[in-house]
């Protein structure tokens, strides 16, 4: 017998189509009502759900990968956007190792997102959904051999009421009967039992993605929020910066030689008020070490801690004990607690980067 394809005969090619026309053949008589039809109302139930559980599933996954592209997208324009900023910022500007640090720790925020999103919700969930296309195709194939397995009853029920008893036919018609149920009944019980399993583990799917999804989502707001702080700190010291500078040179006008005066002006302010502490060397009282001024208000929120406003001068002095001091902590006595009172025994802590060394 000659090839068809590889694999197939024409044999092989013969048999297939004479099933399907038989198919065919059954499908219509039992629409014109002419063929009764095997049913059964609870597995058409269950795979109507699983048809419902295939379109969600295909629908998250479509969402969660438009999701992750957005993330994507957004990781994109911010390392853009940062880079940017490293690139423009003047070496001699505030905290400009500060920023290149951000640069990168934000870089590595959006990645390692990113990173566990795809992990730990979209492979999950494309593992789940690899198991659907399978039974999707056990399912049309038990459809087929329903009908097999119908057509072949109905053939030995017609050949049983025929007037002429043809044993042989009864015997190879019973035979085709039995052998069509046999395949019948086997997929269909594999598929009674899996498909209400596959319907409940969608439950566990759903709380795996979004649990993952939002742990993971509360850990990247909460690094890009730390990392958000500092830069607006950075930037609102950088301002200062900038503020200090322009002052700095309006506070100070070049000099005017005048021949009829024969004297020097200068602009009032460059001299220190009266009553305040110096910050030269030897100048401050034993046992401070340098004077800040602060630059934000703070509110102390405990016992120990000094209330600051914006332009107070603090004393600063070193804690009793290095076991005390926090990082990014200093102790002091306001400069005009000091001046009226002579007294440390009011110190306090407070934060470093609300204030600036002067």
């Amino acid at each position: 017998m000659a090839e068809i394809g590889k694999g197939v005969t024409a044999g092989k090619l013969a048999i297939n189509v004479q099933k399907k026309f038989t198919r065919a053949q059954e499908k219509v008589l039992q629409k014109l009502g002419k063929a009764d039809e095997t049913r059964d109302a609870a597995f058409e139930e269950t795979v109507g759900s699983f048809n419902k559980q295939m379109v969600e599933g295909a629908k998250l996954q479509k969402d969660l990968k438009a999701y992750l592209l957005s993330v994507k997208t957004m990781h994109d324009a911010s390392r853009r956007l940062q880079e940017c900023l490293a690139e423009m910022y003047d070496p001699e500007w505030f905290g400009k190792e500060e920023v290149d640090s951000m640069v990168e720790d934000t870089d590595a925020n959006w990645t390692d997102y990113y990173e566990k999103l795809t992990d730990e919700s979209l492979v999950s969930l494309d593992t789940y959904l690899s198991q659907f296309p399978d039974i999707k195709a056990r399912l049309a194939k038990r459809e087929r051999k329903m009908v097999d397995f119908d057509s072949a009853r109905h053939h030995f029920a017609s050949i049983q009421k025929g007037k002429k008893k043809d044993e042989a036919k009864i015997a190879k018609a019973e035979e085709e009967l039995g052998r069509a149920q046999k395949v019948f009944e086997e997929l269909n019980v594999e598929l009674q039992d899996e498909l209400p399993v596959l319907w409940e583990s969608r439950v566990g799917v759903y709380v795996n993605t979004f649990q993952n999804l939002a742990s993971n989502q509360e850990k990247f707001h909460r690094d890009m929020g730390k990392l958000s702080q500092n830069l607006n700190d950075v930037m609102t010291k950088l301002d200062e910066q900038r503020l200090d500078k322009k002052n700095g040179s309006a506070s100070v006008k070049p000099e005017e030689a005048s021949s009829s005066e024969g004297a020097n002006h200068s602009v009032a302010g460059d001299s220190q008020p009266a009553n305040a502490v110096t910050n030269g060397d030897g100048d401050l009282p034993e046992g401070f070490l340098y004077k800040v001024k602060v630059l934000h208000d703070y509110a102390a929120t405990d016992g120990d801690e000094l209330e600051l406003k914006t332009g107070d001068m603090v004393l600063v002095m070193a804690f009793d004990s290095p076991d005390e001091q926090d990082d990014g902590w200093l102790v002091g006595v306001k400069e005009s607690h000091w001046l009226q009172h002579k007294d440390i025994s009011i110190k306090g802590v407070f934060p470093e980067n609300f204030t600036q060394k002067v």
